[in-house]
């Protein structure tokens, strides 16, 4: 017996846990690590870091061996040994690096702006799964209520205090409202499965969560930290390495420099001779002096600034007027159900009293039953939307909560 309750109360704290609801920030906490994920935005810095490699590795030396008989004599010979490496005069690999360098920063803003936009998916499904959650509450309430209702008619209608037609339009209206249960319920179904295919998770998890979002801070310091947004970060990285890689390409006209020494050896039979060489290789930069490459890099720098402010002031028009629709339906759905939802239960103490003294009839009841039902979904429907605002503000302004 013991035995049985200390492998209870061992096993009791993990069945807590795996029950505990599901809430939004532990639903972005879960989708964005996930292993694929991570897999991905390294995949992705590892890709630029090797250029950074790429760019800073000198050139391989180059060993070389001739042998020529002279005058045509076969005891006659000429060898050489020669040793050589090219060496960058003019400083292109370092700004070639700087460039590669600025590259995986843009990648690394690049992978920051990929879990905003994860980040921002698995909120909108969240919001999804929690209005269907409470929704499913609502219209479980009112199908009780409906239930209740029917009962009371079922017995006044086998007294003789109700007639027929009360009984079966209650029973009508309970049908409907577990039919729209049913129907919330299926869809709650697909909602969580998109919920949990993007958290890794599996099962139908309770959510926890209000439905209303907090209030948001004054517009202007999201203004004043814009320029850090990771896809504003990943274009100006953009434009400094293609920046970098032009001045690399305006060098063009200092050549690289080859160097080799080695060993020359004479056999003319009785004589031999051998001694030191070096040779010294620059080329030319007559026609080729990459002028292609300073144009496309001074191209690339052009693209980048000229999307960087497109995008910046695009970006600075939709987060003002995204504050003032996230704070405006905030308010509305706040007032709404501050207001309109409080009025619910003294209308329908009021249209339950009328009816059971015989003041009103069933169908001033049920209209009242049927717009208290929807003074509830109409609040989690405002409620619903203003997530959703809160959510495209947290996007632009690039926060993930």
């Amino acid at each position: 017996m013991r035995l049985k309750l200390s492998l209870f109360l061992l096993t009791l704290p993990l069945a807590t846990w795996a029950q505990d609801p599901l809430t939004e920030a532990t639903a972005v906490r879960l989708g964005l690590a996930r292993a694929d994920l991570a897999d991905l935005e390294r995949g992705a810095v590892q890709a630029a870091e090797a250029d950074v490699v790429a760019a800073g590795v000198y050139p391989n030396p180059t060993l070389s061996y001739s042998r020529e008989r002279i005058g045509g004599s076969p005891d006659a010979v000429d060898e050489s040994f020669m040793l050589a490496q090219t060496l960058d005069l003019s400083g292109r690999r370092g700004l070639l690096r700087e460039a590669a360098s600025r590259r995986v920063d843009a990648a690394s803003a690049s992978n920051a702006k990929r879990q905003l936009d994860v980040a921002a998916e698995i909120r909108r499904s969240f919001s999804a799964a929690l209005l269907g959650q409470e929704m499913i509450r609502a219209t479980e309430t009112w199908a009780r209520r409906f239930a209740q209702v029917e009962g009371r008619v079922s017995k006044l209608a086998r007294a003789g205090d109700a007639s027929g037609y009360d009984r079966r339009r209650i029973e009508r209206e309970r049908l409907t409202a577990e039919a729209q249960l049913a129907a919330a319920r299926a869809e709650q179904m697909g909602t969580l499965s998109r919920l949990t295919a993007l958290t890794g998770q599996t099962g139908e998890p309770k959510l926890s969560g209000e439905p209303l979002p907090p209030p948001l801070p004054p517009a202007a310091a999201a203004l004043a930290r814009l320029d850090q947004r990771p896809d504003l970060k990943a274009l100006n990285q953009r434009a400094e390495a293609a920046e970098l890689a032009g001045r690399a390409a305006q060098r063009g006209g200092i050549p690289d420099v080859t160097v080799g020494i080695g060993i020359k050896r004479v056999d003319m039979g009785l004589i031999r001779e051998s001694g030191p060489m070096v040779a010294l290789t620059i080329p030319l930069p007559l026609f080729d002096r990459q002028q292609a490459d300073f144009q496309r890099a001074a191209a690339e720098g052009l693209q980048a600034r000229a999307e960087f402010g497109l995008t910046r002031s695009r970006a600075l028009g939709e987060l003002r007027g995204m504050h003032g629709q996230a704070e405006g339906l905030r308010a509305a759905a706040a007032n709404y159900r501050r207001s309109a939802l409080a009025l619910s239960p003294e209308l329908l103490r009021i249209a339950e009293a009328a009816y059971q003294g015989g003041e009103s009839s069933l169908l001033e009841l049920l209209d009242a039953y049927r717009g208290a039902l929807e003074a509830e979904t109409t609040a989690l429907e405002l409620e619903q939307r203003a997530r959703e605002a809160r959510i495209e503000y947290d996007l632009l302004t690039g926060s993930t909560e």
